[in-house]
């Protein structure tokens, strides 16, 4: 955990389980997650947290970097290959992310291209985080598109908050700390997006004879 040798580094005794980060992760954003713990584990830390918590946060953001560069966070199942797919066949591309920019363009620049996407849309740009709509809309009116006109991929259920709030669409893949969340405003719970030789499972969703997740299956959903 990047959090983990952050605080370690800072010589404080702070340690996020596994459990407990799948608590923290029903907050967006990490600065806010560090605020929210310090808030609700350290009421009485003394340290000006104004200070304290963005240097936290870079720290982490660096060993993030760290083990993006050594290949030990990778993309999950068919990511790649569908936003390959996609941009090759003119499909316009954009992120929408409460992770910092930096993190987000390292991940982008270690497994795809940054060209390929006409916004990256991350971190502070707006002032209301993930479930709220502000990011989405962001993304909208920059690419000057109407909600009916696009597809998005989430993983959380503040991230299809945020999404449903702004009137798109929504396709979720979980994982092991979200799979027990409300996603009943999606439009398709997956596992993961899938492989040729490694096909994902429909959690919500009606579909036959389809394994991996396609612009066949998007056009479909929108």
């Amino acid at each position: 955990n990047c959090f983990n040798r952050a605080f370690s580094e800072a010589d404080l005794n702070w340690y996020w389980s596994e459990s407990l980060y799948g608590e923290l992760l029903e907050i967006s954003g990490g600065k806010e997650r560090i605020r929210y713990y310090l808030q609700q584990y350290h009421p009485d830390i003394k340290e000006n947290l104004e200070t304290l918590i963005p240097q936290l946060h870079q720290a982490k953001t660096t060993h993030y970097r760290d083990l993006l560069s050594s290949g030990e966070i990778k993309l999950r199942p068919g990511v790649k290959r569908l936003i390959e797919e996609a941009y090759q066949e003119g499909i316009r591309l954009a992120i929408a992310t409460t992770s910092a920019l930096p993190n987000a363009l390292a991940l982008l620049e270690k497994h795809l291209n940054p060209q390929w996407f006409e916004v990256i849309a991350a971190g502070d740009i707006v002032p209301n985080k993930k479930p709220a709509p502000d990011i989405y809309n962001y993304v909208l009116e920059k690419m000057n598109l109407k909600p009916e006109e696009c597809l998005v991929f989430e993983d959380s259920f503040h991230g299809l908050q945020a999404a449903s709030q702004a009137n798109l669409k929504t396709v979720i893949t979980v994982h092991d700390y979200t799979k027990n969340q409300d996603f009943s405003l999606a439009s398709l719970v997956l596992n993961h997006l899938g492989e040729l030789h490694n096909n994902f499972t429909v959690i919500k969703g009606n579909l036959t004879n389809k394994g991996y997740f396609d612009l066949e299956l998007a056009k479909l959903l929108i």
